[in-house]
């Protein structure tokens, strides 16, 4: 079997259907084969009718009284029937599906699962799954069930899946590290299990398949890492001492590691490839200065790249005079810099050190006498081709240092698998005077009797206030209040209070000026959408406020957060939602917590990996199967790659796990 072929050379699967099939991402033999079950019915031991109690059921028998209606909600219609057992009968209902009443024989019987409950004083099976009896594997029972795609529906699955049952026989293994026949055996128990343990051991046999690909992409990127050459940046201990001891704050015991961390890759002669990770305000950049003193001290060149202007030029007006005062000449470069030419001829003949900027040091006109570190703050914001473009720019067939930086803190199980091939340094201490962020689920009815007072009373005192709006303008299909709408309506209760608004689609210097005001104290509420999710730092706001918080992540929730809490004053976070739902478990944990690095666990937990590097934004990563939460499972995978790696075995004998590894090298790698 050629697993690369198109879908369409498997029995049953014509144009039409092969093209639905493309659509949704099936497109070869191998994409069937794994397009796995979502879920299993089992049918083994149905209830009858007359013993059936609220809540999910599976029942058998026949139906009839087959109708479709509208409903007196627009675009909605309704279709219900009767199905009958030797013991009674039930109302079943199904909502925009009027292709149920062509789907049954009257004559035949049907397996039905769905929830048994009372609807408008009757008892009915909303939505229920069908399947013919003489579909179902007589001695296991167990039906899967399929994400339907257009016209391919659960039930087209099950018929094409054993049309092909034959050849599941002809699968070849993919990895050289387990028994013959473990990847047949494995696809094969989990489209046609004969009990839910057999399912259960053949999906984590492939989630093991799926691990062990990318930490072996990982190791193999490590592996290339070390065989790039770098310029040894020597460890100044005299001028370090006199550095630290010069600035205006102590540095946190997290601080001082990461950075010993940090000297100690850049003494090396291959490239530092470092990631450092911290919570909102943990000091990050305090660290990176004390890289970039060094690497500038050594007698290179240092580029600090960063995903907008405003925060480009708030680095620029921290560090520029911090590290002036040690003869570090600093300069800022973004496309809104007037003269980029001559500067670009300064930075080329060596008169700059340090340039911090943004996409424009990435042009090809940007060139540098000796580009020894590169630092990227919120690293994931770029796409990997550009960090690759950064690292390009050093000459003498020499790689940079490479310094990344997050504040959004990455789980261990990423570490060991997405992030690799990077060393990770972790900041996971506020600096003294910082206090930590109280956070308030309030609903719409309290907003009146708890927030306003208490946003009155924060302007009063001279802080400012953000406000978070998912929309920008009103949709009349959703209740979600917009950016324009919330500063109209908080300008009527605060007359006299200083109220803009900010979006994403406004002009970048609109953008820009808008910070700019609110950063200098002239704005005292900004209304925005999450534009600010990473923006200025602005110390003097001690209050978030986020609309309709149950439509974010609990990542981006606490990336929201981290606005405030940047000075000394004690700081609040509201999280609004609707009346008639409880708050989710990501709004109570973030509640309850400000541990950027728990709550990353129990994000991962909730939504999987999610964005986490550049290109992986738009869902490249494609873990079909593997959680990153099953750390025994990524410890076993890990185990494996190092054995199979010492074995020094031929990777070009395994030409499949090679373009699959292929793939993550190319999403993940820096080099």
């Amino acid at each position: 079997m050629i697993l690369t072929d198109s879908v369409e050379s498997l029995k049953g699967i014509g144009p039409k259907t092969a093209e639905v099939l493309k659509k949704a991402g099936i497109k070869t033999v191998r994409d069937f084969f794994y397009n796995l079950p979502r879920d299993y019915e089992n049918f083994a031991a149905p209830t009858s009718i007359d013993k059936m109690r609220p809540g999910k059921v599976v029942i058998r028998g026949k139906i009839d009284s087959l109708s479709n209606r509208p409903s007196r909600r627009r675009h909605l219609s309704i279709t219900e029937g009767v199905v009958r057992d030797a013991s009674g009968s039930v109302r079943v209902v199904w909502f925009n599906q009027s292709y149920r009443m062509r789907q049954f024989d009257p004559e035949k019987e049907y397996y039905f699962s769905g929830v048994f409950e009372l609807k408008n004083n009757r008892y009915q099976i909303t939505s229920p799954s069908a399947v013919l009896v003489s579909d179902v594997d007589v001695g296991s029972g167990l039906a899967p069930i399929y994400v339907a795609h257009g016209a391919v529906k659960s039930n087209d699955f099950k018929r094409l899946m054993n049309n092909s049952r034959e050849r599941f026989s002809e699968i070849p293994d993919l990895l050289p590290t387990v028994a013959p026949g473990t990847r047949k055996e494995a696809l094969f128990k989990v489209h046609f299990p004969e009990t839910v343990a057999e399912a259960t051991s053949g999906r984590e046999y492939l989630a093991y398949e799926e691990l062990f690909e990318l930490i072996l992409a990982a190791r193999l990127n490590r592996e290339e890492n070390g065989k790039l050459r770098a310029a040894p940046v020597p460890f100044e201990v005299d001028k370090i001492r006199d550095f630290v001891s010069k600035l205006p704050f102590k540095l946190t015991n997290a601080q001082r590691k990461a950075a010993w961390e940090i000297f100690q890759d850049m003494e090396k002669d291959t490239p530092m490839n470092r990631l450092l990770q911290g919570d909102v305000g943990s000091g990050k950049t305090m660290v990176a200065a004390m890289a970039a003193y060094e690497a500038v001290n050594a007698g290179h060149q240092v580029a600090l790249l960063a995903p907008t202007a405003i925060l480009a030029t708030q680095h620029y007006e921290g560090l520029k005079d911090l590290l002036g005062k040690f003869g570090v000449k600093t300069t800022l470069l973004t496309g809104a810099i007037k003269e980029k030419d001559a500067l670009k001829t300064k930075i080329l003949g060596g008169e700059i050190d340090f340039i911090i900027g943004t996409h424009a040091i990435l042009t090809d006109d940007t060139e540098f006498k000796d580009l020894g570190l590169v630092i990227i703050d919120e690293q994931h914001r770029f796409g990997v081709e550009q960090r690759q473009k950064l690292m390009l720019k050093s000459p003498d067939g020499l790689a940079p240092h490479l310094l990344s930086m997050t504040a959004t803190p990455i789980p261990r199980s990423l570490q060991l698998t997405v992030f690799g091939d990077l060393d990770v340094s972790v900041l996971n201490e506020l600096p003294k005077g910082r206090q930590p962020i109280e956070t308030k689920i309030l609903s719409e009815l309290e907003m009146r009797d708890k927030l306003y007072p208490h946003m009155s009373q924060i302007v009063k005192t001279g802080q400012q206030i953000y406000w978070i709006c998912k929309a920008i303008e009103d949709n009349p299909k959703t209740e979600t209040t917009s950016v324009k709408s919330r500063q109209a309506k908080l300008l009527k209760l605060f007359p006299n209070f200083r109220i803009e608004f900010l979006h994403g689609r406004m002009k970048p210097a609109e953008k820009d000026e808008v910070m700019e005001r609110f950063a200098s104290g002239k704005i005292d509420i900004l209304v925005s959408t999450t534009v600010v999710e990473v923006g200025v730092n602005v110390p003097n706001a001690t209050l978030m406020v986020i609309e309709d918080a149950e439509n974010y992540g609990l990542a981006q929730l606490h990336q929201l957060r981290g606005r405030v809490g940047r000075g000394s004053e004690k700081s609040y976070c509201y999280l609004l939602t609707g009346e008639d739902k409880s708050p989710s478990r990501r709004l109570m944990e973030l509640e309850k917590s400000t541990d950027g690095f728990y709550l990353a666990e129990v994000d991962l937990k909730l939504r999987g990996p999610g964005e986490i590097y550049g290109s992986l934004q738009h869902g490249a990563l494609d873990l079909r199967i593997a959680t990153l939460t099953d750390t025994k499972l990524i410890h076993k995978a890990q185990t494996d790659v190092m054995d199979f790696l010492k074995s020094g075995e031929n990777m070009l004998k395994y030409e499949e796990l090679r373009a699959g590894i292929s793939k993550y090298q190319q999403l993940t790698t820096l080099n």
